[in-house]
C-alpha cells in the first residue's frame, strides 16, 4: 500500500492560497472505426454513506464482464478511487496493479484520489467472467471527524472497455479523464469536451464514471442536475433532480453505493457539425466527482493525412523528386479515389496531383512526384504538401478532421561549394611550347573551406564524371601549352568545377661557349640551351676575331660545328682554332637586345 504522504503535505501547503485542487477532465484517447464501449465495476461501500454513520469500507468487490463472442477488446482501462491521498497498489484477480496515472482532488480540507492503469492485456487474456478488485484500502485515511463525519467516505473501481465488432456502425469513441467535482460549497462545474466531430447524431451517447453520488439526499428540496448543451439529462435510473445517485446503467443496479456508471442517449441534444459539447453539473448539497467521460458518435467519414517521406536533391539542380504517402488512419470510412493534392513552395502553389486508388480505413497510398522549383523561390524554402486541397484551400471530401491535411519540410538545394580563383601558372618553354609544372599548392589555394576535397583533371568531362584524376601535380608535363587544367572541389553534398591555365614562357637561353669539333660526341657544336624550338625566329651570327662574319644560323639550320658558311673561306671549310664572337638576336619582344659573347673553337 502506498499512502502518498508527501503528496498530502504538498496539498496541505496549498491550502494557504486555494481551497480546491483538481485535475481537469480532458481528452485521453480517441478511437475511430466500428467501436463501442462498456463499463464494468463495483463499489466498496457496503451501504450508502449519506444516511448512516458507518465508517468502514471493504477492501475488495467483484463484477462480472459479459461480452459477445464477436466483440474484440481494443483497450481496457482500470480506474479506482477513494477517500484520501491514494492507495496506488491494488490487485485485479490477484494480479498486482500499480497506478500509471494519478488524479488528485482536494476540497474543504480533505483529499480524494483516482488512479489509472491500462489493463488491456489482462482483460483480453481473461475475457468474460468475474473480476475482483482487492487490496484497495482507504481505511488509514478514515476517521469520524473527517470523511465519515461529512459522509464522503467511499471507494470503488471501474474498467472502461473499448471494443470492436464488424457489425457495429462506424463510430468515433472519445475517452476523457481527470478528476473534478461539485459540492455544497462549489455548486457548479462546466466541462467542455473538445475534439468531437458530429456528422450523424443518431445513436449518440455519453457515459460517466462518477464518485460519491447519493440516492438519499439530506434535503430533497435541493437539486442535483446534469446537463449537456443546456439540456437536462435523465433516464429511468437517473431522475433529472438527482443524476448521480449510485446507479449502474449497464446492469440496471440502483445499489452501486456512492459511485455511478451512467450512460445517456444524447442524439437530441447535439447538432451535426458540433466540435465540442458542454457538460454542466449542478449540486446544491451532494458532493460528486467525475473522473471519466465517454462519448460515442456515429461518424462514417475518412480522415486524409499526408507525409513527405523523402526529398531527393541533385547538385546544382532545382529539380527534386519527392516521395510522399497519403493516409486514412483515424477514420471511419474509406477515402475516395482522385483526392487532390496541392504542393506549395514558400506558400506559392507550384504543382498539383491526385491520389489514385480509394484508401481503406487504416490504409495508405504512396507515390513519387518530380518537381521543378521556380527560380523565384530561394535556395532555402519550405515545401508543403496538402491533401484534399483543390489549390485554393478548399477540399472535395468531408473529413473527420479538416485541420490535419498538410505536411511541411524545410528544403535546401545542393549548391556547388564556393572556391577561390586560380591564376595561370607559367613554366619555361622546353620546346614547341612544352613545359613541366608544379601546381600541387593549388589544392589548398582553391579551397574556401579546409574540409573540401580537391582533384585535378586534364579535361572537363573527366572532372564532371570524377574519372582519371591527375596523380602527379608536383611534376606535371604539358606537351603543348596553353593547357587548361580542371579542378573538382567537393563538399559532402555537391561539387564545383573550375579551371586554370598552364602556359610557357621563353626563358633566357644558356650559352655554352666551348666547341670541340672532333666528332667525339662531346661539345661537337655550339650548344645554346633553351634556344631551339623555343625562340623560333632567332638569328645567330658568328664572327672571327677580325670581325668577319663566318657563319649564320636560325631555327631551321643546323648547329655551328666550327665550319664557315660566310666570308672568304670556302663554304663548309673547317675554321681554325681560336676565339670567335657571336651575336644572338632572339627576335622576341621580351628580349629586345641581342645576346653577345665569345665562343672558343678547338679540335
Amino acid at each position: 500500500m502506498n499512502l502518498k504522504l508527501p503528496i498530502r503535505n504538498i496539498i496541505v501547503f496549498l491550502l494557504f492560497s486555494c481551497t480546491v485542487l483538481a485535475q481537469d477532465v480532458a481528452l485521453f484517447q480517441q478511437f475511430n472505426g466500428r467501436y463501442d464501449f462498456t463499463i464494468v465495476g463495483n463499489t466498496l461501500n457496503t451501504s450508502e454513506n449519506n444516511l448512516n454513520t458507518l465508517c468502514s469500507i471493504s477492501t475488495s468487490s467483484s463484477a462480472t464482464l459479459t461480452m459477445d463472442a464477436t466483440d474484440e477488446i481494443e483497450k481496457a482501462y482500470l480506474y479506482w478511487a477513494g477517500s484520501g491521498t491514494g492507495d496506488l497498489n491494488v490487485l485485479l484477480n490477484g494480479t498486482p496493479i500499480t497506478s500509471e496515472r494519478n488524479f488528485a482532488f482536494f476540497q474543504n480540507d480533505l483529499d480524494y484520489f483516482c488512479a489509472f492503469t491500462d489493463v488491456t492485456t489482462q482483460i483480453r487474456t481473461t475475457g468474460n467472467g468475474n473480476y475482483t478488485l482487492s487490496d484497495l484500502d482507504v481505511s488509514p485515511f478514515l476517521n469520524p471527524t473527517h470523511y465519515c463525519n461529512n459522509r464522503t467516505n467511499f471507494a470503488g473501481w471501474a474498467i472502461v472497455i473499448i471494443y470492436k465488432n464488424e457489425s457495429l456502425p462506424l463510430n468515433q469513441i472519445n475517452v476523457y479523464d481527470g478528476l473534478q467535482g461539485v459540492s455544497r460549497t462549489q455548486n457548479d462545474l462546466t466541462l467542455t469536451l473538445n475534439s468531437l466531430n458530429v456528422i450523424d447524431n443518431v445513436g449518440s451517447k455519453i457515459g460517466f464514471i462518477a464518485w460519491e453520488g447519493d440516492v438519499n439526499l439530506p434535503n430533497p428540496g435541493f437539486t442535483e442536475s446534469l446537463k449537456i448543451n443546456g439540456n437536462t439529462l435523465s433516464n429511468a435510473l437517473n431522475p433529472p433532480n438527482n443524476a448521480f445517485n449510485g446507479t449502474n446503467t449497464f446492469t440496471g443496479s440502483s445499489t452501486l453505493y456512492n459511485m455511478d456508471l451512467d450512460v445517456y442517449e444524447i442524439q437530441d441534444f447535439i447538432d451535426i457539425s458540433d466540435e465540442s459539447v458542454e457538460i454542466q453539473l449542478t449540486s446544491q448539497q451532494d458532493f460528486v466527482m467525475i473522473t471519466t467521460v465517454l462519448t460515442k458518435l456515429n461518424n462514417q467519414l475518412p480522415d486524409a493525412t499526408i507525409s513527405i517521406d523523402n526529398v531527393a536533391l541533385e547538385c546544382n539542380s532545382r529539380r527534386i523528386i519527392v516521395d510522399y504517402t497519403v493516409y486514412n488512419l483515424d477514420s471511419t470510412d474509406s477515402l475516395i479515389a482522385e483526392v487532390p493534392i496541392s504542393i506549395y513552395a514558400n506558400g506559392i502553389l507550384i504543382e498539383q496531383t491526385l491520389t489514385v486508388p480509394p484508401i481503406p480505413i487504416g490504409g495508405s497510398y504512396s507515390d513519387s512526384i518530380h518537381l521543378t522549383i521556380p527560380d523565384e523561390i530561394p535556395n532555402d524554402f519550405t515545401l508543403k504538401f496538402v491533401v484534399d486541397d483543390a489549390g485554393n484551400g478548399t477540399g472535395i471530401v468531408t473529413e473527420l478532421n479538416e485541420m490535419n491535411n498538410n505536411f511541411s519540410v524545410a528544403v535546401s538545394f545542393l549548391v556547388s561549394p564556393e572556391f577561390n580563383p586560380l591564376e595561370t601558372i607559367f613554366a619555361c618553354n622546353e620546346g614547341l611550347k612544352k613545359g613541366t609544372f608544379n601546381f600541387s599548392h593549388y589544392e589548398d589555394a582553391v579551397k574556401i573551406d579546409p574540409s573540401y576535397v580537391v582533384h585535378f583533371f586534364a579535361s572537363k568531362e573527366e572532372a564532371e564524371s570524377n574519372e582519371n584524376p591527375i596523380l602527379n601535380s608536383h611534376n606535371y608535363i604539358a606537351s603543348v601549352t596553353p593547357k587548361e587544367i580542371f579542378v573538382r572541389i567537393e563538399d559532402e553534398n555537391c561539387y564545383s568545377i573550375t579551371s586554370f591555365l598552364l602556359d610557357t614562357k621563353n626563358c633566357p637561353p644558356t650559352v655554352y661557349n666551348a666547341v670541340t669539333a672532333n666528332d667525339d660526341g662531346w661539345n661537337d657544336f655550339f650548344f645554346i640551351d633553351g634556344l631551339r624550338d623555343i625562340f623560333l625566329n632567332f638569328e645567330l651570327l658568328i664572327y672571327n676575331r677580325w670581325g668577319t662574319l663566318v657563319w649564320t644560323g636560325n631555327n631551321n639550320t643546323e648547329n655551328w660545328y666550327g665550319k664557315a658558311t660566310k666570308g672568304i673561306e670556302i663554304s663548309g671549310t673547317n675554321l681554325p682554332d681560336g676565339t670567335y664572337y657571336y651575336v644572338l638576336d632572339l627576335n622576341d619582344p621580351d628580349y629586345k637586345t641581342p645576346l653577345t659573347g665569345y665562343v672558343y673553337l678547338t679540335r
